[in-house]
């Protein structure tokens, strides 16, 4: 792959459209995917398992290539299922049969490979080598170095749904001219989905879940509101402007309030022209920065932003976990606390817990929320106690409760991430 990564990127410097993907998908590559595949993800309508496919690899992989070069290979609709928002709704996601993750996860790889070379700057999510503290990083020091006065903070309706496939395969084919490459992810777009053992066609949207839909949605995006904001918008506005998205999370910052306006009014505009739609009622323009030092906060992320001080008195961009977010780890921790209590002795409950917890302290642990992820900690606690107390025959004193947490302790939080250094550390 290493060459073919170079030859990727030797024709796109030279202005060449990418004629000769589709024998990227072959044994090799389709093999390694079948290795990254975990053992208890979660199965498609085929109900196929990795150690199922396992049995006679070979012959599964080459009877798989034969029916792609003979174009006899359709995927199979996704099994639509749902996971719980932070406001409460449901997100639809869906799982391809497993076959399809394997193409789906070789396709998957070219594109990244192709647009890796493309994507601009401002862009963070389902990027190799980024993510969303580095998203956080750079909106905190934008704000406190630039001269940021207000946020046009944005939200896409229903992104995922919508993505117009026309569109989105036109701008596939403004680099790639692979028409075989091209034609298979037209295959997996429209493959519909399965839910409630009915069938349903796709004629917009890439589903969440599939392997080759975070790449597609940066391509959309790309086109539809990257570019379209360095090339047409940012050059002509008199004050400064700064553009962060992660996937079809994005905010604006802008200097002037009257410049926020007007490219919010042509953003609808913008949108519509590709099928997509502001969320009105949680998009908004608020003062913001170290010159509007006002009490209003956003939400990215997971995070609320709001304008703080240091203990010094400078000001500083703060980070809390939003209430939504916090609720519902909350609940979840609650929640599964509840229902594993009687699964596990206590030593083995705790490590799965800390399991948990470590990988929520991994992500809102940055510079200055040591105080927000105690509160997790503390709720932890409680609800374990709790839970302890209703479970136990005999009254159990906090004292006894305490010891045997000094034994089996809860995991304690900790800052992983350094926002405020110019390189990223880990802590």
């Amino acid at each position: 792959m290493v060459n073919e990564r170079k030859d990727i990127k030797y024709q796109l410097q030279q202005g060449y459209k990418l004629q000769t993907l589709i024998h990227l998908v072959n044994k090799e590559t389709l093999k390694k995917q079948h290795e990254k595949q975990k053992n208890n993800k979660a199965s498609g309508i085929d109900a196929m398992t990795k150690e199922e496919y396992s049995v006679g690899l070979e012959e599964r992989i080459e009877d798989l290539l034969v029916r792609m070069k003979k174009f006899s290979y359709k995927p199979l609709p996704v099994r639509r299922t749902y996971i719980p928002k932070a406001n409460g709704k449901l997100r639809p996601l869906g799982i391809p049969a497993y076959e399809d993750k394997l193409v789906q996860g070789c396709m998957a790889d070219v594109l990244n490979e192709i647009y890796e070379n493309i994507f601009l700057d401002c862009s963070y999510g389902f990027r190799a080598n980024r993510n969303c503290h580095q998203a956080i990083k750079e909106i905190n020091q934008t704000i406190m170095t630039k001269r940021v006065n207000y946020i046009l903070d944005c939200d896409i309706k229903g992104f995922f749904d919508n993505v117009n496939h026309e569109w989105l395969m036109k701008f596939l084919a403004e680099t790639i001219e692979d028409k075989n490459f091209l034609r298979y992810i037209k295959r997996f777009l429209i493959s519909g989905y399965m839910e409630d053992m009915k069938y349903y066609e796709t004629d917009k949207g890439t589903p969440q879940g599939g392997l080759i839909s975070p790449v597609l949605a940066n391509v959309y995006l790309h086109y539809v509101l990257d570019l379209w904001f360095e090339k047409a918008i940012k050059t002509k506005l008199k004050g400064e402007a700064y553009l962060v998205r992660y996937a079809d999370d994005f905010i604006v910052m802008f200097q002037y309030e009257n410049e926020a306006k007007m490219v919010y009014e042509l953003l609808i505009k913008r949108l519509a022209k590709f099928g997509l739609e502001i969320e009105q009622e949680k998009t908004r323009i608020l003062p913001f920065g170290r010159y509007r030092g006002t009490k209003e906060t956003f939400d990215f992320l997971g995070f609320t932003h709001y304008n703080g001080q240091t203990r010094t008195g400078k000001y500083t961009v703060g980070h809390k976990m939003s209430k939504k977010k916090r609720k519902l780890k909350n609940k979840g921790i609650t929640k599964w606390i509840k229902e594993n209590r009687n699964l596990y002795k206590f030593k083995e409950m705790i490590k799965q817990l800390n399991k948990k917890l470590i990988g929520l302290y991994a992500y809102y642990g940055i510079n200055g929320m040591l105080g927000e992820l105690y509160k997790t900690y503390y709720h932890v606690i409680y609800a374990l106690r709790s839970s302890i107390f209703r479970r136990s025959q005999k009254k159990m004193s906090v004292a006894i409760f305490n010891k045997i947490l000094e034994r089996q302790p809860i995991a304690k939080p900790k800052i992983y991430k350094d926002i405020w250094n110019w390189e990223m550390k880990v802590i």
